[in-house]
């Protein structure tokens, strides 16, 4: 089954849900859209799926899969130059959260004349973006975790600074998102273990929060016990599609609670950990 919502995004969800990627184009007016993802999602089969659907529909598609694991500012540039150069009017992101917050980066300054990092979230730089310059983006997560496909910023690793920065717009929330379990086929069992904590993280910081948010709270609770009851069950499995689709709904439903506007030194540790190990790994 397929079912639709908004909340505020467009949301297609349900086994099948990737073969509407051509529909979800039309309706936001993308002819050339930039396929963005990463080098190992490049590899599997599903992702010669998307690109046949988009194929057969006659979109003159391009592909960008040079994504790190925590993308860089190069990383963003890199596929604004293919952007650019593909003359391309729209992006369909596909992937982890990292190959999500590329795309959404790119999609935000590729017809900008300011740099990547004169959008970092501080204060009201983001109001310096020409808001009708952002192209349209349709995210397709391949892991229940992050939650990128609902959020308005990246995380985006600057590696002359040494530091991880959040780059934010408003417009940079994903037009439609498709939800696809059959795209989890082939996810290896340790990132479906570290998204589905991520996922955790997300709604356990929500809760804890100072801050009055009843729908928040209610939300985190309810994303709790979806990962409790579907991450264990799940990971004797990995690398088959989840079970329900409603496995899904807890990554998105974390990333909106986010807004309450407060993480937890655990998860921005993380953060800290990844970008120092890129850095010191480059």
């Amino acid at each position: 089954m397929i079912t639709r919502w908004n909340y505020p995004t467009s949301m297609t969800a349900g086994e099948g849900a990737i073969e509407t990627v051509a529909t979800s184009c039309e309706s936001l007016g993308i002819q050339h859209p930039l396929l963005v993802t990463d080098p190992g999602i490049m590899a599997l089969p599903v992702c010669q799926q998307l690109i046949t659907f988009c194929q057969q529909a006659g979109l003159a598609l391009g592909v960008f899969s040079h994504v790190k694991g925590n993308p860089t500012g190069e990383n963003v540039q890199l596929g604004v130059d293919a952007y650019k150069s593909g003359n391309h009017d729209g992006i369909i992101a596909f992937g982890g959260g990292s190959a999500l917050d590329c795309a959404k980066a790119i999609a935000l300054i590729a017809g900008q004349t300011e740099s990547l990092w004169a959008f970092e979230d501080v204060g009201d730089n983001w109001t310096k973006a020409i808001a009708e310059y952002i192209a349209p983006v349709i995210a397709i997560p391949t892991t229940a975790g992050t939650g990128s496909e609902v959020g308005r910023a990246s995380v985006i690793t600057d590696e002359d600074a040494r530091q991880k920065k959040i780059i934010f717009h408003p417009l940079m929330l994903p037009k439609q998102v498709i939800l696809d379990p059959d795209v989890t086929v082939g996810l290896p069992p340790h990132i479906t273990a570290a998204t589905g904590m991520d996922a955790l993280s997300h709604s356990f910081e929500a809760l804890c929060a100072p801050g009055y948010h009843p729908m928040a709270e209610g939300i985190a609770l309810e994303g709790i016990r979806l990962v409790k009851e579907c991450l264990p069950t799940h990971m004797p499995m990995a690398g088959t599609k989840w079970p329900e689709c409603k496995c899904w709904w807890h990554p998105a439903w974390g990333r909106r609670l986010s807004r309450k506007d407060w993480v937890l030194c655990t998860h921005w540790r993380t953060h800290w950990a990844r970008c120092m190990t890129n850095i010191m790994g480059s």
